[in-house]
C-alpha cells in the first residue's frame, strides 16, 4: 500500500457523521479525497477548509446508482483508482411490520446495503488488474441481532456484514482487501434520535481514529469500541428463548412517521 500521505481515498456519506470524521481523518493524513453526499454545500464547505488537498465532491444520493457509477469515473480519470473506498452512508430508522412501514424498510435497505454494493462496483476492475486496493464497508453492531423496532435497520446491516464476507473471499486471490467496520453507538445526528441508553457511546473524531488504525491494519472484522465486541459476541451466542425474553421490552426507535 502507498504511503498514507499519497493514499487516495473514497468516502460516501461524507457530509456528516462518521463520514465527515473519516474525511477529516484523511485530510489530515494528506489523502486525495473524493467525497459524495447529497449535501453538497456541506461537502463544498469541506473542500473550502483543505484547499492544500485535491478534494472532488460529488452532490448525490446514492441510490442513484449510475450517477454514482459516473462519479466513480470522474474520480478515476482525475486521480486514478482509489486505494481505499468507504461504503459509508447509512440512515436509521425505527420500521414495524403492520404499521404501513414498507416504505422505510425499502428505503433502509437501498441504502444501507444495495448502495454498498453500487459503490464498490465501479472499483472491482481496476483494482483486481492492479491487484490492489481496499473497499471498506461501515456497518453496525445492531446487524447482530433482529432489534425489535429496528427490523429494517438490523436487517440492512445484518445483509451489508454477510455481503461483505462474501466479497472478502470472492476477492481474496485478487489481491484485493476487503474491511468490515462495525460500530457501536457513536455521537452522531442519527443517533441523537434514539431517546435510550446508548452504552459505550464515543465522539466521531474517536470511532475515525481506530476505524482508521484497523483499514491500515487490513483487520477483516472490527467492532469499534472494543467494550462493544464483547457485547456483540454475547448477543451472537445468546438463546433464541433468552434473547426473546430479555428484548421483548427492549426501547424501540422513533418511526419516521412518529
Amino acid at each position: 500500500m502507498k504511503p498514507e500521505s499519497a493514499q487516495k481515498v473514497w468516502i460516501t456519506g461524507a457530509s456528516s457523521g462518521l463520514g465527515l470524521a473519516l474525511a477529516t481523518r484523511y485530510a489530515e493524513q494528506g489523502a486525495t479525497l473524493g467525497l459524495i453526499a447529497r449535501r453538497g454545500e456541506l461537502l463544498e464547505a469541506f473542500r473550502a477548509r483543505h484547499p492544500a488537498l485535491d478534494i472532488a465532491v460529488y452532490a448525490l444520493d446514492v441510490r442513484d446508482h449510475a450517477a454514482l457509477a459516473d462519479a466513480a469515473r470522474d474520480f478515476m480519470v482525475r486521480f486514478g483508482c482509489p486505494d481505499i473506498v468507504i461504503a459509508n452512508a447509512g440512515i436509521s430508522a425505527g420500521s414495524v411490520t403492520g404499521r404501513g412501514d414498507l416504505d422505510v424498510f425499502r428505503e433502509i435497505m437501498d441504502i444501507n446495503y444495495l448502495s454498498t454494493i453500487a459503490t464498490f462496483e465501479p472499483f472491482i476492475a481496476p483494482m483486481t488488474e492492479r491487484r490492489h486496493g481496499m473497499l471498506v464497508g461501515i456497518t453496525s453492531v445492531a446487524g447482530v441481532r433482529g432489534m425489535p423496532g429496528a427490523g429494517a435497520y438490523s436487517a440492512s446491516k445484518a445483509a451489508a456484514t454477510r455481503y461483505l464476507e462474501s466479497l472478502r473471499v470472492e476477492l481474496r486471490a485478487a489481491g484485493v482487501d476487503v474491511v468490515t467496520i462495525a460500530p457501536g453507538y457513536v455521537r452522531t445526528p442519527m443517533t441523537a434520535r434514539n431517546d435510550y441508553p446508548r452504552p459505550f457511546i464515543i465522539e466521531p473524531d474517536v470511532f475515525a481514529r481506530r476505524a482508521v488504525r484497523a483499514i491500515a491494519r487490513k483487520s477483516r472484522f472490527s467492532v469499534i469500541p472494543w467494550p462493544m465486541a464483547i457485547v456483540s459476541v454475547l448477543l451472537h451466542v445468546l438463546p433464541r428463548w433468552l434473547y426473546d425474553l430479555a428484548f421483548e421490552r427492549a426501547p424501540r426507535k422513533k418511526r419516521a412517521a412518529d
